[in-house]
């Protein structure tokens, strides 16, 4: 069995991406998946890879009937935790009852625990105690304070006494991830600077390691979270020449970890052309 710090430790890189990328806290989505998936032991977390309790609602995947508040009630299933974790996030927001949540800071965990009391996420009347116990006695609302933007929506991208300095556009690849392309010159420092990133949060967002930042013309840097379930139609792609997972990662805006998982990769595989790789 897994216990409520060795869930935490697995699983607070996510709440802490999904934080910054939803301002949703860390705090809350972690106390939440403790509680929901008694630390990812329940049935539901094991056969079913839902970590909320999140159920059909409409849902086109595979499901999975549990007892309930009824008996035999229908809940989603994932491919992976991850996928829980990113459904979480969507659903909170899809869903109108849930948006005066997001009027509440990020940090502020005790408005956010009571607020899904009354949007109705849960029928427990003593759920957002519950939540609050779980985040002060681990101390989760610490990871709370590393809410930060990823990126305004209009980045300035120069400041006005700063007009020799590098400049990027910034598109947006199909899988609805913004990059830029590096310039001759370029380092992950100044793309950083530019964006007002955190250096780590780029190196992240791009799986490389910390002690990389050598750039070349023409190299793809995203400045946002990759997508962790893609979003293409394909299931699959056929490589049309020789790559490294971190090109494919790179080219197709998907974690390495991802498509390591999803293609039974266990090392840093070289694929080879006309190699047909998974990636969702």
């Amino acid at each position: 069995r897994i216990s409520k710090l060795e869930y935490v430790e697995t699983w607070k890189v996510v709440a802490v991406q999904q934080m910054i990328q939803n301002n949703i806290p860390a705090s809350i989505t972690l106390a939440q998946g403790i509680l929901e998936s008694a630390s990812g032991n329940s049935d539901l977390a094991v056969n079913g890879k839902n970590h909320f309790g999140i159920k059909c609602h409409g849902w086109e995947g595979d499901k999975i009937y549990l007892d309930d508040d009824r008996k035999g009630e229908c809940f989603r299933v994932y491919e992976s935790a991850d996928e829980s974790y990113v459904d979480h996030a969507e659903f909170l927001m899809k869903y109108s009852r849930y948006a005066f949540l997001f009027t509440y800071e990020a940090d502020d965990y005790k408005s956010w625990a009571q607020g899904l009391k009354k949007a109705g996420y849960a029928t427990n009347p003593k759920y957002p105690q519950l939540l609050i116990n779980i985040i002060e006695d681990l101390e989760l609302y610490k990871l709370d304070k590393l809410a930060v933007p990823i990126i305004t929506p209009e980045p300035q991208l120069v400041a006005t006494q700063h007009k020799s300095m590098n400049t990027h556009s910034v598109k947006i690849h199909e899988n609805k991830v913004k990059y830029v392309v590096a310039k001759d010159g370029d380092t992950f420092y100044k793309i950083s600077k530019e964006f007002g990133l955190n250096l780590s949060q780029l190196y992240k967002y791009n799986d490389f390691s910390s002690t990389k930042d050598v750039l070349e013309s023409g190299d793809v840097v995203y400045i946002q979270p990759k997508k962790r379930r893609n979003i293409f139609k394909k299931k699959q792609v056929v490589v049309e020449k020789e790559m490294s997972l971190i090109d494919l990662s790179q080219t197709y805006a998907t974690h390495v970890k991802s498509i390591k998982r999803l293609n039974d990769f266990t090392d840093d595989t070289v694929v080879s052309k006309g190699d047909r790789i998974t990636l969702r």
